[in-house]
């Protein structure tokens, strides 16, 4: 039985996965990590700590839906004390957390995803197939999340851009728009464009469009469940386990 620690209790996500864990027949929940006071009952036996030493000597496996300041302490401690297994699904993570992320990868197996769910694997495929088959498409990319959501675009929807980007030999940072306001003149060939809406408890909804004279592509996928992410990034952990030190994505886990 896999020791599961969670790492972001008190979140969204972090619920669902304690939620989540209760049934599962290869993975238990045996240590949740908490900064401040929890606010709602944890099956008994649970280890509750918020000694990050600790947390991290008592879990076989590690999942972590926090945030970017909470990874990153996440991290540095673990480079410094364990080398165990991450599953790390915390967006908004900026150049310098990203960099941690390869350097924790060093030492133990980690394995970072904007979004834990096999639809979207597939949504990103086949978004790179049809990005090099209609080069000459407008690719234009939305996204709507909850009224709550922090960061903007997604951290699913920027993966998106950046891998239908490489997919045409573009660097998205140089093609990337995130907004049009006024006269700006007509749409260049190469941008791509990555919009968010949000607002209400919308889960996650991710448009790919690829438009062309006469006709367009759209392809999308809805999350209607946030358990979706909770359960993914549990079996992805089952998978990461067995891995050997390196930064692995939700692809590398997944065979399609």
């Amino acid at each position: 039985m896999i020791k599961v620690g969670i790492f972001g209790a008190t979140g969204r996500i972090g619920k669902l996965l304690i939620e989540a864990l209760f049934n599962d027949n290869e993975a238990k929940l045996f240590c949740v990590f908490v900064r401040n006071e929890l606010q709602y009952s944890i099956p008994k036996g649970v280890l509750v700590t918020n000694d990050i030493k600790v947390f991290l000597e008592s879990s076989d496996l590690i999942i972590d839906f926090s945030s970017p300041e909470a990874t990153q302490i996440l991290l540095d401690c673990a480079i410094d004390e364990c080398n165990k297994p991450i599953v790390i699904g915390t967006t908004g993570l900026n150049d310098m957390q990203k960099d941690l992320l390869v350097a924790a990868s060093l030492k133990m197996p980690i394995l970072y995803s904007s979004n834990m769910s096999r639809g979207i694997v597939v949504l990103n495929n086949i978004s790179k197939i049809v990005s090099n088959v209609l080069r000459d498409s407008d690719i234009e990319i939305t996204e709507i999340h909850h009224k709550h959501k922090k960061d903007s675009p997604s951290g699913t929807a920027l993966s998106i851009a950046n891998n239908v980007a490489k997919a045409r030999g573009l660097d998205i940072s140089k093609v990337r728009v995130s907004g049009r306001d006024g006269i700006i003149g007509e749409r260049s060939k190469d941008e791509i464009a990555v919009m968010s809406l949000r607002g209400g408890d919308v889960v996650g909804k991710h448009t790919v469009g690829f438009y062309m004279d006469g006709e367009y592509i759209e392809i999308t996928h809805n999350a209607t469940s946030r358990m979706t992410f909770a359960k993914g990034a549990i079996n992805i952990g089952k998978w990461l386990i067995n891995q050997k030190n390196g930064l692995y994505n939700i692809e590398d886990a997944l065979t399609l």
